[in-house]
């Protein structure tokens, strides 16, 4: 019911915007992004309320990366700005009914898009 595209292989500095298709009840939740490297924890990137007017984000992205949402597209979005090493992850998309920066809080996930920014 999630689906997450547009990751690639970018420059530092470069952007990318990635895009999450949801079906089904999943869209009239909170919806984040979330994203682990190799050998890390999955983290916390940011979400954003069912009518796009919560949002948070990780101090790590705040200023670069922007999140939002279709509703009538049934997609969500993260638009990802002046890319770093360290952003490189698999990104993923999840579902929670709570605002919330805890990914088990989350209960509905989609398959991740790989991330990876050269120096």
């Amino acid at each position: 019911q999630l689906q997450a595209s547009g990751g690639g292989l970018v420059q530092a500095g470069d952007s990318l915007r990635l895009s999450c298709a949801a079906s089904g009840h999943t869209f009239s939740s909170y919806l984040g992004w979330f994203r682990q490297a190799p050998g890390k924890e999955r983290e916390f990137v940011a979400f954003v309320s069912w009518n796009g007017a919560i949002k948070n984000y990780a101090d790590s992205v705040r200023g670069r990366f922007t999140i939002s949402r279709d509703n009538a597209k049934n997609t969500m979005y993260l638009q990802m700005n002046s890319l770093k090493p360290e952003d490189t992850g698999v990104y993923s998309c999840a579902a929670a009914w709570v605002p919330t920066t805890t990914p088990r809080a989350y209960t509905s996930w989609g398959q991740g898009t790989q991330v990876t920014v050269s120096s």
